[in-house]
């Protein structure tokens, strides 16, 4: 199994000043993350597009081509691109060019966005909403399939034998969807043969599952070979208790914060505590506890890669870059024994 980490770049009040954190010093340490990620082995890294005041990122593919000359070996995507508000082209040439700056470690990661503040920055209807995606879902798949096309659609110009560069040094160019709870997402990705990441935030992981069958059965329906992964939060220390105790109020922070958007009721220390036991959404415990709950999820899921936001709300940097290390000291080499012991025996 593959395991990286996820970010939204947060930006929220430091708990270590008191002060809300400076766009450039989110960077700065985002940057470190990345980096520390490379260093310890880790897989992936991806760096989610927001447009909203509480996440410093809208520009992932910016921020993946710095950290791109400060790594070695670990897999860069965003996580996600809001295709549905974007220009398609546009995203092909800014990952073609990261695969370039990288030397093939790009990946893109494609959803529809759980905010919406991007459809109206750039002029789109949000009543247009799905079929936004599809349509230039299926014009970036056509954009790495050749140098030169010719393709009409709502949203955007034609494009008539026009060629679009730089190409990439992968071919094809990753290409990997996120959903989050939408069985039509799922089919679509599994019919199109793309790998696919099910976010899990919240709820009972275990009433997921039938969302992986069902991807893995629309793969085997058109010829397909399914790639799995697991999106979910979590944080790491030496000690559970410490691990707890550092992410709740961060947790905390932002979850109120966008649940007062939504309509969710404020997090309890309770709530949040279900949620990181076995059967919970979140990872947050000491190694041999995210060690474990991974290979739980595991035997529900059969993934291939797992990815783990640590860093929900602005948690104090030290200790972000220790849960790091061990993620990709600790964690990784021990479910990555297992499951391929696992794997084998099936």
């Amino acid at each position: 199994m593959e395991i990286g980490i996820y970010s939204f770049g947060d930006r929220t009040v430091d708990p270590e000043t008191g002060q809300l954190i400076s766009p450039a010093e989110r960077i700065r340490r985002l940057l470190e993350e990345i980096e520390l990620a490379d260093q310890v082995g880790l897989d992936v890294f991806g760096v989610g597009e927001h447009h909203r005041p509480d996440y410093v990122v809208s520009a992932p593919a910016v921020v993946l081509a710095a950290a791109a000359a400060r790594t070695r070996h670990i897999r860069l995507t965003s996580a996600v691109t809001v295709l549905s508000s974007d220009d398609p082209v546009r995203v092909f040439q800014q990952f073609a060019t990261l695969d370039l700056i990288s030397q093939g470690r790009a990946e893109v990661m494609v959803g529809r966005g759980s905010f919406v503040e991007s459809f109206p920055l750039f002029g789109y209807d949000l009543d247009d909403y799905d079929a936004l995606f599809e349509e230039k879902l299926d014009l970036l798949l056509k954009l790495r399939e050749s140098e030169r096309i010719t393709w009409s659609g709502r949203f955007r110009p034609p494009l008539r034998d026009q060629g679009v560069y730089p190409r990439p040094l992968q071919d094809p160019l990753p290409v990997w969807v996120a959903v989050g709870g939408t069985p039509q997402s799922v089919v679509r990705a599994g019919a199109l043969g793309l790998p696919m990441i099910l976010g899990i935030i919240g709820g009972l992981p275990e009433r997921f599952v039938p969302l992986a069958e069902l991807y893995r059965e629309a793969c085997r329906q058109t010829g397909h070979t399914p790639r799995l992964g697991i999106a979910s939060h979590g944080f790491l220390a030496d000690d559970s208790q410490e691990a707890a105790d550092t992410a709740f109020p961060a947790f905390k922070q932002q979850m109120d914060r966008i649940g007062r958007e939504r309509g969710w009721p404020p997090l309890t220390r309770s709530q949040f505590e279900a949620a990181r036991s076995l059967r919970g959404a979140d990872f947050v415990g000491s190694p041999a506890q995210v060690v474990e709950k991974i290979l739980f999820q595991y035997e529900l899921f059969g993934h291939e890669r797992f990815l783990l936001q640590l860093t929900v709300g602005t948690l104090p940097h030290r200790q972000v870059l220790r849960a790091i290390e061990l993620l990709g000291t600790q964690v990784a080499p021990a479910v990555r024994r297992e499951t391929t012991g696992r794997a084998e025996q099936r």
